[in-house]
C-alpha cells in the first residue's frame, strides 16, 4: 500500500508517470450493487471503489482491476456519502438514517467503530495527510471533525446554513463546504471558519483539484459548476453543465473534473485547463454520487434509479480500452 500512495503523491506532484494518464471519457463497465447506491468512493492505493446502498444499510466492495464487487458490508441505517482514506486504507461512511458514522478497515472489510455524529448527517470528506474526517451535519449547520487515529470527534465548526458537500485539500490544509440554504461556500482552514465565499443560486457537491488549489461547485439551481481559486477564495468562472449537477469528483492526475447530471442521467466532463466541458457521457438512471481514482485515471458512478455502478475509462476504439500501464 506504501508504494502505491508514493506514486498516487508523485502524480499529483508532477514526479510520477503522469503522461500515462488519460482522462475517461466512456462507460467501459456497468456494475450492480445494492438498493439505492447513492455515495462512492475511490481508494487509489487499493485500486477499490466503496460504494453505499442506501436502501439496503450496506456498502458494496468493488475491485478496479475487475469491475467486481468483492463483498457486501453492512453499515448503519440509511448508508449515504462515504470517502476513503488512501493511507490508512480506512473509509468512512455516514448512516443518515442514525446520525453515525461507520469507520471500515479495508483490509479486513469490517466495521471497526460506530461513531455518533451530530444531526442530519449530510456529507463526508477525508484528509489523508492528517488522517482527519470531516462530516457535515445538515440538522445543526456544522461540520464535525474526526480523529482518524482514536475516531472521536474532537472540534465542532459552524458553517452556513444547509451545508451539504464537502471536501478536504491535504496540500493546503483547507476544507470547503457547501451551504445550499445561504448560497455560499465555507472555507475552513484546519479547524477555523476562516472565510465564507459566496457562489451561485444553489450549491450542493464540492471537490477540490489538489494538484492546482482549484475547488469545483455543483450548483442545482442554475445547472452549472463554479471554480474557485484556491489560493485567492474568489470565484473565477462558471460552467454550463447538464441537468440538475448533483455530486462532482476531480482528478488531479489529469486535471478532469467529473459531473453527476441527475435529472438528464449524464456525467459532465470539465477539462480543468481550459475550465471546459469536454465530453457528456449517458451513464445510468438518475446518477448521483462520483468518484474518481487517480491511479488508474477512472471514474465511479452511483445511479440510484438503476441499482448500478457506471465505470468511466478512456476508450480508444470499438470494444478496445487503454489504461495507464501498471504502477
Amino acid at each position: 500500500m506504501a508504494a502505491a500512495v508514493a506514486w498516487a503523491a508523485a502524480v499529483v506532484l508532477g514526479a510520477g508517470p503522469a503522461s500515462a494518464a488519460v482522462p475517461a471519457t466512456a462507460v467501459i463497465a456497468t456494475i450492480p450493487v445494492g438498493g439505492g447506491p447513492y455515495g462512492v468512493a475511490a481508494d487509489p492505493a487499493t485500486n477499490t471503489a466503496y460504494v453505499t446502498s442506501y436502501t439496503d444499510g450496506t456498502v458494496s466492495v468493488i475491485n478496479g482491476a475487475t469491475n467486481t464487487v468483492t463483498t457486501t458490508i453492512p453499515v448503519g441505517n440509511a448508508p449515504t456519502r462515504v470517502a476513503a482514506d488512501p493511507a490508512t486504507n480506512t473509509t468512512y461512511v455516514i448512516n443518515s438514517g442514525d446520525d453515525t458514522v461507520s469507520v471500515i478497515n479495508g483490509a479486513t472489510n469490517t466495521v471497526t467503530a460506530t461513531i455518533p455524529v451530530g444531526n442530519g448527517l449530510a456529507g463526508v470528506a477525508v484528509d489523508p495527510a492528517t488522517h482527519t474526517a470531516y462530516v457535515i451535519s445538515g440538522g445543526d449547520d456544522t461540520v464535525s471533525v474526526i480523529n482518524g487515529a482514536t475516531n472521536t470527534v474532537t472540534a465542532t465548526i459552524p458553517v452556513g446554513t444547509g451545508p451539504y458537500g464537502v471536501a478536504a485539500d491535504p496540500a493546503t490544509d483547507t476544507v470547503y463546504v457547501t451551504n445550499e440554504g445561504d448560497s455560499t461556500v465555507s472555507v475552513i482552514n484546519g479547524d477555523t471558519n476562516t472565510v465564507t465565499i459566496p457562489v451561485g443560486n444553489a450549491p450542493y457537491g464540492v471537490a477540490a483539484d489538489l494538484a492546482t488549489d482549484t475547488v469545483y461547485v455543483t450548483d442545482v439551481g442554475d445547472n452549472t459548476v463554479w471554480v474557485i481559486n484556491g489560493a485567492t477564495s474568489t470565484v473565477t468562472t462558471a460552467i454550463a453543465v447538464g441537468d440538475a449537477p448533483v455530486d462532482v469528483a476531480a482528478d488531479p492526475a489529469t486535471h478532469t473534473v467529473y459531473v453527476a447530471n441527475e435529472a438528464d442521467s449524464t456525467v459532465s466532463v470539465i477539462n480543468g485547463a481550459t475550465s471546459t466541458v469536454t465530453a457528456t457521457i449517458p451513464v445510468g438512471d438518475a446518477p448521483f454520487g462520483v468518484a474518481a481514482n487517480l491511479a488508474t485515471s477512472t471514474a465511479y458512478v452511483a445511479n440510484q434509479a438503476s441499482g448500478t455502478v457506471s465505470v468511466l475509462g478512456f476508450r480508444s476504439g470499438p470494444g478496445r480500452t487503454l489504461t495507464p500501464p501498471a504502477r
